[in-house]
């Protein structure tokens, strides 16, 4: 079967793609989709939900082996002390990391599309960049330079008399903390908290395939949506790509095309130009893999943002209400001041609950991450030429000092927060989180972790001794509050060891 273009890979940039190329009649455009589809008035339940932490956990949407090194791995001796692997929850569904991510419609900072320029991207400076932005979104709440009022991606905000109370409690310690009320977080961009803006309307997600590959794009007859297809191979004459090879529904198929267009997202698009012979010409030969042509930047400088969680437990009366079943209502940005590095290079996202369970309704966390990481060391490689195995990922976050010092003050600055007077009336029990291998198996969903969390959470809410108790034996992993306050090596050892990425691979 041939066509004038394929998309490997029906994510957000995916769906994009689909829906503008076929706009022309002329053009005749196959998406190759490994994940199930999100038929319109037909999407999964979990998916479409305002709150995302059932979908995000839910392996149907996952791609289930895929594992990754977020601790630094030595290019030079790999093999030597190599951190442990950890379940990375790469979206495998159509529309991609939008039909399971936390919904959040953050815009990149001015200074970032300044850098890009400077390094030689011509016209994807901010003032290129901006009527993109507009362009895509469909802004419920504002109409003016900063916003379009007409694309495909609904977005708003959570007024702040719906936030939870436990929301409205950090609003109050930034004010008293002397930070600025910004009623709109992708308008000017400067230090302050603000309602988090959502890619949602009416209660229900509005993915890149809801907005893009909507009922009325997929009559187009010159558009093929293929979904549970999975590419196994790029098909070359010489050096020239002129298709794929999938499995399709089980069944091997090849499709061609006069263009091919890989959209598979910084770790599987990598591995599918490895696996075709393009990259590094040494990895290519260490595999076995005749070379195709050689680029040496192929899976190399992987990043993604690295983060760090401080926790508590929430009062009753501070959690969840009935106005919105988003679980983050409010943001912060602000600056490290670190020399040498741009304004608004830190964002702290507020989460009001941290999983879809019974214990998650009990715990918040002041989630820090770095908006400009100095990390640029990852890489992906192959572990083996078979296109069923993941690839070797190593994301070597913390890998430049200046992003673990700035994790450190931003620990630091968010327990002055924590301890304030507004957030102390509304929770107890801060200590450092680790996002786990023990917390991603109680948060995948199922019956039994169900069960588990409602047993637990009642041990929670009971006497505040057994809470401290349940917290110190069963939640905290190796460090404890006290012990990363008083002790900066303390809290360098956790953050090395508990930073992960907010799954923003680039």
């Amino acid at each position: 079967m041939a066509y004038d273009y394929i998309i490997v890979g029906g994510g957000s940039a995916g769906s994009v793609l689909a829906n503008r190329l076929s706009a022309r009649p002329a053009n005749k455009v196959l998406v190759c989709e490994a994940g199930q589809d999100t038929p319109p008035g037909r999407e999964p339940p979990e998916i479409k939900d305002s709150y995302s932490g059932t979908a995000y956990f839910d392996p149907r949407f996952h791609w289930t082996e895929l594992k990754v090194h977020t601790q630094i791995v030595s290019h030079n001796n790999p093999q030597e002390n190599r951190p442990p692997l950890r379940k990375y929850e790469q979206a495998r569904v159509l529309g991609g990391g939008s039909s399971i991510n936390g919904q959040m419609a953050n815009r990149g900072a001015p200074t970032d599309y300044a850098e890009w320029v400077a390094r030689g991207a011509e016209g994807w400076g901010w003032d290129n960049v901006l009527p993109y932005f507009k362009k895509v979104e469909r802004d419920l709440d504002f109409a003016n330079d900063w916003h379009g009022r007409e694309g495909r991606i609904p977005v708003r905000r959570i007024p702040v008399e719906h936030w939870t109370r436990h929301a409205q409690a950090v609003g109050e310690a930034c004010k008293l903390a002397g930070m600025k009320f910004l009623p709109d977080q992708n308008g000017e961009f400067v230090d302050g908290y603000f309602p988090v803006t959502h890619s949602n309307a009416e209660e229900a997600r509005v993915s890149a395939a809801m907005g893009y590959l909507d009922a009325e794009t997929r009559k187009r007859p010159n558009l093929t949506i293929s979904t549970n297809t999975q590419v196994k191979s790029l098909l070359f004459e010489g050096t020239q790509c002129v298709g794929v090879s999938a499995r399709v529904d089980g069944k091997d198929v090849e499709f061609r095309a006069r263009e091919v267009i890989l959209s598979s997202g910084a770790i599987h698009s990598p591995a599918h130009l490895l696996r075709a012979g393009i990259g590094p010409v040494g990895h290519l030969k260490d595999m076995g893999i005749p070379v195709v042509s050689a680029l040496p930047g192929v899976g190399q400088r992987l990043m993604d943002h690295p983060s760090i969680s401080l926790s508590s437990y929430i009062r009753r009366g501070a959690r969840m209400n009935q106005h919105t079943r988003r679980h983050i209502h409010v943001g912060i940005r602000y600056s490290s001041g670190l020399a040498g590095v741009p304004q608004g290079d830190m964002f702290v996202a507020v989460v009001s609950k941290s999983a879809w369970h019974a214990v998650g309704e009990q715990i918040a966390s002041l989630l820090t991450f770095i908006n400009r990481t100095y990390s640029e060391t990852g890489q992906v490689r192959l572990a083996s030429t078979d296109w069923r195995s993941e690839p070797v990922v190593e994301f070597n976050l913390l890998s430049d000092k200046r992003d673990l010092d700035r994790l450190m003050t931003g620990f630091k600055k968010m327990a002055a927060l924590q301890m304030s007077a507004p957030l102390a009336a509304v929770t107890d029990n801060p200590f450092p989180a680790s996002y786990s291998d023990r917390v991603r198996k109680i948060g995948v969903v199922n019956t039994k972790n169900k069960v588990l969390t409602s047993i637990v959470a009642k041990f929670l809410d009971g006497p505040a001794a057994l809470r401290r108790y349940m917290i110190d034996n069963f939640v905290i992993e190796g460090f404890t509050f006290d012990q990363v306050m008083t002790d900066d090596e303390a809290l360098e050892a956790f953050i090395r060891k508990a930073a992960i990425g907010v799954w923003h691979a680039s």
